[in-house]
């Protein structure tokens, strides 16, 4: 695993406006940045396939044991929720089953997990579709860790709604970088080479219809399907979120209610508890540890209100508004690299099983101002 400078394209905005990805320039600087990539070998990159299934198989082992114990309280997971995820998990409704690990890798020691974006994911445009366009143009000889987009296309023609039913709805809310909005955007395309009849909505033109007690679109039309970019913690505390989770039997969520067990911090300590000492997990515990560790919020995103401790003393942390929900413990790991060239693997998994992988770089806490970096594979 090397980090090499690389010659950016002359026409890289435009070219990577024309795939989608229109956020990619933040304050002047390039959020898309090729003017570096990384090199796996094929061994490394077998290494991270193999950690990402073996993680998938124990987040399926926890998740298991946290509703045989019904331990969902200990998640602050409301209590109108807890039946619907125990019976959304044993159903296995239709879902992409996708997210993102995110590992810590030198290309040395085994991958280490700090968490699974497992409902809401992004930086998906990236990784799918732009970093390939980039390697066939930079380095056409090479390969790259990447099925994402097949894979994608792959499970929603196996999830694809019966004859009769309504177009498949894509929520999302209107963000200002349009980084949700492009994602969806992505999703539904691949939707629609599926063969699927998709509609883009806002979360705010979703209606409730009280007499029918279902979703409904602008136009009053009943919604069968919907994709939401949009965490559940925020569905389920919305105005109709207890209509929601009493309506689901009539309107399918894309990605199911399950995935509250997920993408809580809270499930680190049960992996924990449950496979100590395993390769690819760090110490994590709801109590602070005595070593170096980082504090996280269970329901953060983008690395707001992250702590890192070492020696006893803050190295570093992030400004937010998260933390009533309780916070995690995991031991502290010393990423590659330095200043703000530490890169974080973001290992994509579509329907359970390892499908390509993405790269991030930031400084010491990787946040929402963090680069995404292509990579290769050589050898």
């Amino acid at each position: 695993m090397r980090r090499i400078d690389t010659v950016p394209r002359t026409d890289w905005q435009a070219r990577v406006e024309e795939l989608g990805l229109v956020w990619h320039t933040a304050d002047g600087k390039a959020y898309w940045d090729e003017s570096a990539c990384y090199t796996f070998t094929p061994a490394q990159i077998a290494t991270i396939e193999s950690a990402s299934a073996e993680l998938y198989e124990m987040f399926v082992a926890a998740g298991q044991h946290v509703l045989d114990r019904e331990l969902l309280g200990n998640f602050g997971i409301p209590d109108f929720c807890h039946n619907a995820i125990h019976d959304s998990w044993e159903a296995e409704p239709p879902a992409l089953n996708f997210g993102r690990f995110d590992l810590g890798y030198d290309g040395k020691g085994p991958p280490k997990l700090f968490e699974f974006n497992c409902d809401t994911p992004t930086s998906l445009v990236e990784a799918a579709v732009i970093q390939w366009d980039w390697k066939e143009a930079v380095y056409p000889q090479a390969d790259q860790y990447n099925g994402i987009h097949d894979a994608l296309i792959a499970k929603w023609r196996d999830i694809a709604p019966p004859p009769g039913s309504s177009a498949l709805y894509l929520a999302h809310v209107a963000d200002a970088a349009g980084e949700d909005s492009v994602t969806t955007a992505y999703l539904a395309d691949t939707a629609r080479t599926a063969g699927i009849d998709t509609r883009l909505i806002e979360m705010k033109d979703l209606g409730w219809d009280s007499a029918g007690r279902r979703f409904v679109d602008l136009d009053n039309a009943a919604i069968d399907a919907v994709f939401h970019l949009y965490p559940w913690e925020w569905l389920v505390n919305e105005p109709s979120g207890k209509d929601l989770v009493e309506s689901l039997g009539t309107t399918l969520w894309i990605e199911p209610i399950w995935k509250m067990l997920w993408s809580n911090k809270a499930i680190l300590a049960v992996l924990w508890e449950l496979f100590p000492g395993h390769p690819n997990l760090l110490e994590a515990r709801r109590t602070p540890l005595a070593g170096d560790h980082v504090r996280k919020p269970l329901l953060a995103r983008e690395g707001a209100n992250v702590t890192l401790v070492q020696g006893g003393a803050t190295l570093a942390e992030s400004a937010g508004d998260y933390g009533a929900e309780g916070f995690v413990y995991q031991a502290l790991y010393d990423l590659p690299g330095s200043g703000t060239q530490r890169p974080v693997i973001g290992a994509w998994m579509v329907d359970g099983a390892p499908a390509g992988m993405g790269i991030r770089e930031d400084g010491l806490i990787t946040g929402n101002t963090a680069r995404f970096v292509p990579h290769i594979v050589e050898g």
